[in-house]
């Protein structure tokens, strides 16, 4: 069980950095959102995977911790804080400058004549 949730963590994880590191805004936005969930799946391991656990203490004898499991439901307001707020940004972006490219120029294609003159028109 450990394993298998392990795994999920670092495949997240590591969707969620290759798609930051991608050209598009919209990748970007998807990256990051995979890593945060990689980060609440983590922290809500902290506090011990148990099964048929009670949440509050003194409820049976075995309980699971309450702060990771409060640290994770902040962590998603916040986190749907953010892709909500870099959404919005990504769409301003593409709207001033014509294309969603992280830093605002179209990348240049081999064999382009108007890259190889300044590409000024």
């Amino acid at each position: 069980m450990e394993g298998l949730y392990a795994f999920c963590v670092g495949l997240l994880t590591a969707c969620g950095v290759f798609l930051a590191l991608r050209g598009r805004s919209f990748s970007v936005v998807i990256g990051l959102t995979l890593l945060s969930y990689a980060v609440n799946l983590f922290l809500f391991a902290s506090g011990r995977l148990k099964l048929n656990a009670a949440a509050v203490l003194g409820q049976s004898e075995q309980y699971s911790d309450p702060l990771p499991q409060a640290l994770v439901l902040t962590a998603i307001v916040i986190g749907f804080a953010m892709t909500a707020f870099a959404v919005i940004l990504a769409m301003r972006a593409r709207a001033d400058l014509g294309n969603d490219h992280v830093d605002g120029t179209l990348p240049t294609q081999p064999g382009d004549v108007s890259a190889k003159s300044g590409g000024s028109q």
